[in-house]
């Protein structure tokens, strides 16, 4: 962060560092806004701290980002949604599979004891094919 950014009352610059650590910035990708050095995640820095010195709340600041750049900006997605959806289907892909699998297995293990033959049927097999 660049000396200049910083706001001159502690409230609103500690509100500011906070929203800015929850923002992605979009050329780092896993850096927060807060920590990147890149010219993006300044203009984003500087945004913020306009919205908050126009008197949005941080939800209206996070809002008004999330609206220009979309939910990947949000560093902490919401659980709500599409979001909801990619978070539960690879443990629910999981559990299919690990039941299908089970099944299969125990299919396997019915079939090769209906397969075999009793002594009793074997030594009838034998008969007839002896006479």
């Amino acid at each position: 962060m660049e000396p200049d950014e910083v706001l001159s009352d502690p409230v609103l610059e500690n509100r500011a560092r906070l929203i800015s650590q929850g923002l992605r910035c979009l050329q780092c990708r896993n850096e927060s806004i807060d920590e990147s050095n890149a010219g993006i995640a300044r203009d984003l820095r500087l945004l913020v701290r306009d919205r908050l010195l126009e008197g949005d709340s941080d939800t209206e600041v996070m809002d008004y980002v999330v609206a220009r750049y979309g939910e990947y900006v949000l560093l902490r997605p919401n659980g709500l949604g599409i979001n909801l959806v990619l978070w539960l289907a690879g443990p629910a892909l999981f559990l299919v599979s690990l039941a299908g699998l089970i099944a299969v297995q125990r299919r396997s293990k019915r079939k090769d004891s209906i397969d075999q033959l009793t002594e009793d049927e074997e030594r009838e097999i034998e008969k007839l094919l002896s006479s």
